[in-house]
Order: structure tokens, then sequence, then C-alpha cells
């Protein structure tokens, strides 16, 4: 029987915390990391070690940075209750002084996924001589409002594009306010409509059912026939994958009896490492031969914890992650399916810009295709003479 008693975070899991730190903060310290992962300094330092022998970090005293080949922009983070911060952009040589001015976002996480999309928004900006003034919010927040309220108070804000929180009672309130401020606005890996009429909201989104469907039929092509999907509990992301996975188990011939669906708890939680665990039991005593799993982080526990069960991937298990993020990374490097981060801020920047010239337009509905990048985590299963159970 596995032991699923014991949750100090999987190596998998304190590595993509590693990152997710180094994205947002710059830097991490070992004191820091001990105090939020509960793990024992020395193991930290092994970490850092390993992770700097794969080019992901640079060790200093007490702590480790960005490679210079891995740093790319930092966000700040920013507390709710600090004031906002602007940054701001140098103006282009064809820039049109009517465009000057500010374009408020709100995003609800200023590190993992969302630097790719706030990276593509500057790049736009800065063509326009515009500023971005961000803030930051996040998955717990349950009204934007009041966040939002004080944005557009904001002398030189022209437009707004926000990414909010689709999951809570006010979701709707704040679509609605969106809708009546008076200033133009553009959703951001999200969509909705005004009730009661029903009316479409100006967005920019990735098709991440199609990003599922392409897991799908690559997990198809390799002659994969039972297989899982494993979803973050908490994402707006993982209806749409659950959609588009539906969607491609009808196509590919698949019945609800050939594939498994399993939603985890937060990856920081005390029980997730124990759901990782009691869905590849699942898997392995199914014949599930491959898992979907969003996003990175997940993915990669879950190659970490069947390693070491003695589970070898790809062959008996093939793993394909969604998000891209830092997949690659990993070893074996893990095939994901890469939403397009940087064309989804892109847009939406031109979006609000042909909205704000033109009030009157018809209301616009972006979706982007993501890619799926094939790696060594997937490949054709090997048969099995019994099921793959170290449970008995």
């Amino acid at each position: 029987m596995t032991d699923q008693t014991h949750h100090t975070p999987l190596a998998s899991s304190r590595r993509a915390h590693v990152l997710d730190a180094l994205m947002r903060d710059g830097a991490v310290r070992i004191s820091q990391l001990t105090d939020e992962l509960g793990v024992a300094s020395v193991t930290l330092r092994r970490d850092l070690v390993e992770m700097e022998k794969d080019g992901l970090l640079v060790r200093v005293h007490g702590g480790a940075v960005p490679t210079g080949d891995s740093a790319s922009i930092r966000v700040p983070t920013f507390d709710l209750r600090a004031p906002l911060t602007t940054a701001t952009a140098e103006p282009s040589a064809s820039s049109d002084d009517t465009a000057k001015g500010s374009i408020a976002v709100l995003v609800p996480s200023l590190n993992y996924y969302w630097p790719g999309v706030m990276r593509g928004m500057e790049s736009e900006v800065a063509k326009h001589g515009m500023r971005v003034l961000l803030r930051g919010a996040s998955y717990e927040l349950q009204d934007e409002r009041p966040v939002l309220e004080r944005l557009v108070l904001s002398d030189d804000v022209r437009g707004l594009i926000v990414a909010p929180n689709t999951d809570t009672p006010h979701a709707q309130d704040v679509i609605q306010w969106l809708a009546d401020c008076g200033t133009p606005s553009v959703l951001v890996e999200r969509q909705a409509i005004l009730l009661t009429e029903g009316t479409p909201v100006e967005s920019v989104a990735t098709d991440h059912a199609l990003g599922a469907m392409l897991a799908a039929r690559h997990l198809a092509s390799l002659g994969h026939r039972k297989v899982g999907l494993v979803l973050s509990r908490y994402s707006p992301t993982s209806r749409k994958i659950a959609a588009g996975w539906e969607a491609a188990c009808i196509e590919l011939g698949l019945t609800p009896s050939d594939h498994m669906e399993q939603v985890l708890p937060d990856r920081r939680s005390p029980e997730f490492s124990a759901a990782v665990d009691a869905t590849l039991d699942t898997a392995m005593r199914t014949g599930i031969t491959a898992l979907l799993v969003h996003s990175d982080p997940e993915a990669m526990a879950f190659v970490d914890l069947a390693l070491t069960r003695g589970i070898s991937i790809p062959d008996d298990l093939s793993i394909i992650a969604y998000d891209d993020e830092v997949a690659q990374l990993f070893t074996p490097a893990l095939t994901a399916v890469n939403p397009p981060r940087a064309a989804v801020g892109e847009a939406a920047v031109d979006l609000l810009l042909k909205r704000i010239a033109d009030p009157h337009r018809p209301v616009h509905r972006v979706l982007l295709s993501p890619s799926l990048n094939v790696r060594g985590s997937t490949a054709a299963p090997r048969t099995r003479a019994f099921p793959l159970d170290d449970t008995a």
C-alpha cells in the first residue's frame, strides 16, 4: 500500500514553487522557502543545486536568482491596498499624440501564466506610446469592483483589460459594472455575456477546448485507448479543457468506461500528494495508459511520483501537461499544450484600442488557437500483461 500520510511537497512541486517565486520576485531566499514550503533548508539547498545544474537559476549566498537566459520580464507583485503602479512604455516614432494615456490591466496572478500575457500587452502598448497601469488581484478575491473603481478614477485611463474571477457570487455583477462604467473594456482569457439580454462581452481568449482536443488526438494517434484527464480545481480554464476533452472522447470513439476525469486540490494543500497518488492508483488499476494534466506543476508532480513508484514515463504512462510554462525544463521533457500567451496579450490591447477609436463597432470575440509541443513524455503504450498496481 502506498503511504499517503506524508505531506511534504514533492520535488516537482518545490521546483515549480521556486520558479514561480523567481518570476514574481526576481530572487528567492532559503529562509523564505523554508517558511513557505515547510521543508528543511538542506532539502531546499539540494533542490537549488539540481536546478542550477539544469540551467534554471544561479545560486547566490542564501538563495538564488534567475539565469540570464531564463529571466523574463519581472512583473511586480502588488498588495490590493497599495498605491497603483504604472509601467511606462517608450513612445514609438510613429506614436499619435491622441493615443497617449494608460491602459489599466487587472489579472488574478502576477506570476504563473500571466507574465507571458503581460509581455504581449507591453509589446503592443509600446507601439502606441501609452502606459500600462497594472494591478494584481487573486483567485480568492470575491468582488473586483472596488479595485476596478480605483483604476478608472486615474486621470489618464483610456480603457480596461480584465480577467475577472468567474466563480464567485459577484461574477455577473462585475461584468455588468464593466459594461456600465463608461470606460471601454476587454476581457482577457475570459468570456461572458450581459444579462438579461444575453449580449456577449468583448473578449480575447485561448481556445482551451481545442487544446484539450489536440492532446487527445495526439494520444489516440499513438494508439492510446484508455486515457485520463486531471484538472486544477480552482482554475477557470478547467471547464473549457473538460468540454474539449469530452468532445474529443466522443470523436475518437472513447466511452465513459474508457477514460477518467479527476479534479485535484490546490497543489500547496496537504491533500495534494495523496490525491496524485490515488489518481495514479486508479490509472494503473484500470489500465489507463495516458493522462492530460492541467497544469505544468501538477503534471510534473505526476511524473515525479510515478517514477518514484517505478512507473515508467512514457512506457507505462504517457503524460501531457497543459500550459507549457516550464514543461520543457523537466526530465523527461513534457509534451505540452501551449496557449499563445503573448499573442493573447497583444490581441487584447489591439481590440481595446480599436474599441476606443470606434465605440460603435460590432462586438468582437477573438479566439486564438493553442499548439501542441511533442516531447519525451508521450509514446505508444506498452502492452501490459496485467494492470500495474502496487497497492496490493
